[in-house]
């Protein structure tokens, strides 16, 4: 056993609790919530807000969840929930009562969220194993992903995070990588991208609705370089040079141009960055 696995743990009795209930296999890897996680205040608040929701959109049904891991692991509560939330209709049956058909079960679940959330299969945290072997991380990650999807209003607890340790049992004993991974939105870091600007939105939101922004935008500066005489027809094209740019903005800030300072009609890169 390598010596950095010790450290992956706080004391030797939260290592060897973890390794009895997570028995790893020859040249298998498994993600593991560190013990010194378990009692994270943010991830309780996590757990039991989830927990909830469920509860609450499956009421009716008179399903009630009280433990993420033990509850969802065999399909029976993601099948109801995908079903109440999505009015998805799956081929599977209600109940499955042997682990084959219950892996069975879980596996056309899982494959349907992805279609749904539109998901490669390289961008899931989650698996048909992790989750029917009651891992918490992957099944946290399930369930905040189905709820972004379909409860986008549901407050949940931004920036939680938890330590993990990924453990290999390799030829050459046990090797382990220690991280910090987040489970809700980083808010911080999603507060320090730069924000898109209204022209953004519109592109990435609106692209129908383009074409009338050019043509209110094309009267705006006709009405305003057409003192000089110009008429601009084709936004793209003649704005290129920065020759137009240059009038108009002397037309909006009521100043003299020297038409002897740049190329009114610039033939080359050099002549367009002087204009």
């Amino acid at each position: 056993m390598e010596p950095d696995f010790l450290n992956a743990f706080t004391q030797p009795a939260a290592l060897n609790q973890l390794l009895a209930e997570n028995v790893i296999a020859q040249g298998e890897k498994k993600k593991l919530i560190k013990p010194t996680s378990s009692n994270n205040p943010k991830l309780e608040e996590l757990k039991l807000l989830l927990i909830d929701w469920i509860n609450t959109t499956l009421k009716e049904e008179h399903i009630v969840v009280r433990s993420l891991e033990e509850d969802l692991y065999d399909g029976l509560v993601l099948h109801h929930l995908l079903e109440n939330l999505g009015s998805i209709k799956l081929d599977v049956d209600k109940i499955a009562l042997t682990e084959k058909k219950q892996r069975q079960k879980l596996s056309v679940i899982l494959e349907a969220v992805a279609k749904c959330l539109q998901l490669e299969e390289s961008q899931l945290k989650w698996s048909v194993e992790s989750i029917f072997t009651k891992d918490l991380l992957s099944t946290l990650h399930l369930l905040v992903a189905i709820a972004k999807h379909f409860k986008p209003s549901l407050a949940m607890p931004p920036n939680v995070q938890v330590e993990t340790v990924t453990i290999e049992n390799t030829s050459r004993g046990l090797k382990t990588a220690n991280a910090v991974e987040y489970i809700t939105e980083n808010k911080e870091n999603l507060e320090a991208q730069p924000k898109d600007d209204a022209f953004d939105e519109l592109f990435s939101r609106a692209p129908d609705k383009l074409d009338a922004v050019k043509k209110v935008f094309l009267q705006f500066v006709n009405q305003h370089v057409g003192k000089l005489g110009l008429n601009v027809k084709n936004v793209e094209s003649e704005f290129a040079d920065g020759v137009i740019l240059l009038l108009l903005i002397g037309q909006l800030e009521g100043y003299f141009l020297n038409l002897r300072d740049f190329f009114l009609t610039p033939a080359s890169t050099m002549e367009m960055a002087q204009s």
